[in-house]
C-alpha cells in the first residue's frame, strides 16, 4: 500500500513537468496569435477563480469570511493584475476575518 503513495506522487511531478517542459520544445516562436496570447494571460487567474469559489460557497464557518476574501481577491486581481499578490492577499485576509469572526 505504501508504494502506491510514491507511484502517485512520481505520476504528478511527471504530469507537471511534462505541463511546463513540453511547451518549452515544441513553441520556438513567440506567440502571435491575439486569440491565443488573450487566452493564455486569463489562465491564471480563472484557475484561481475555480479554485477559490467553490471554497467560498461552501465554507462551513462562516459565510462572512468567503466573501470578504472573494471582495479582496477580486479587488486585488484588478488592480494589479499580479496572481501571486493576490493570491496571498485572499490567504492574509481569511486568516484576518477567521481569527476576527469565530
Amino acid at each position: 500500500m505504501r508504494a502506491n503513495y510514491w507511484l502517485y506522487l512520481l505520476v504528478a511531478a511527471l504530469v507537471t513537468f511534462a505541463i511546463r517542459a513540453l511547451p518549452m520544445f515544441f513553441i520556438r516562436k513567440p506567440i502571435r496569435n491575439r486569440f491565443i496570447r488573450s487566452f493564455l494571460y486569463y489562465v491564471p487567474f480563472v484557475t484561481l477563480s475555480v479554485m477559490v469559489f467553490p471554497a467560498i460557497v461552501t465554507e462551513p464557518g462562516n459565510l462572512w469570511v468567503g466573501i470578504g476574501a472573494m471582495v479582496i481577491g477580486v479587488i486585488t486581481a484588478w488592480l494589479s493584475g499580479n496572481l501571486f499578490l493576490c493570491a496571498s492577499s485572499v490567504c492574509i485576509i481569511t486568516l484576518v476575518l477567521g481569527l476576527l469572526l469565530h
